[in-house]
């Protein structure tokens, strides 16, 4: 017998080219189980006999398949807007922005220049002009303030009464 096509067909069936067609004559072949075959070939009759004891699906193979996807939950797909995506980097961002501004924070106030400038000095930087008189003015002006600050808490504690019903 001549076994070169043979041979070319395993060539090829291992390469991957062959058809079906040639890949049942294989089969065949090696189904035949023949006694006088070269060694070389009979190296591969394991491998084609597992191929032919493949079980077969069957006619009902796709009504069992079904059956048995029959409880499955139907899942439906959702769109996902485009701040829907975002919304992780709009946290992050926030974050950032945060960090960023407390490094500023305290970056000026490490910049800041702590030395204490005695009044005359600071008159003669032009910026106030330095009389007399000048503790009594402040004296004056705290005063002022802390007056309005007095009148501030009465009128917030009066609209306070009024709003809540009842007198405190």
């Amino acid at each position: 017998m001549d076994y070169k096509y043979i041979e070319q067909l395993l060539d090829r069936y291992f390469q991957g080219e062959t058809t079906l067609n040639e890949e049942q004559i294989l089969k065949a072949f090696y189904a035949q189980g023949a006694a006088d075959m070269p060694q070389e070939l009979a190296v591969y009759a394991p491998l084609f006999d597992a191929l032919s004891e493949q079980p077969k699906l069957g006619d009902d193979f796709d009504e069992r398949l079904l059956k048995m996807t029959e409880g499955t939950k139907v899942v439906k797909a959702r769109t996902v807007s485009l701040a829907e995506r975002l919304r992780p980097l709009f946290g992050a961002a926030a974050v950032v922005a945060i960090l960023l501004t407390l490094g500023n924070a305290i970056n000026q106030s490490f910049k800041q220049d702590d030395t204490w400038v005695d009044a005359e000095e600071y008159a003669q930087r032009g910026q106030v002009k330095v009389d007399a008189n000048e503790p009594a003015v402040a004296y004056e002006q705290n005063s002022d303030s802390l007056l309005l600050g007095k009148e501030a808490r009465t009128a917030i504690s009066v609209s306070d009464s009024l709003t809540s019903g009842g007198l405190n």
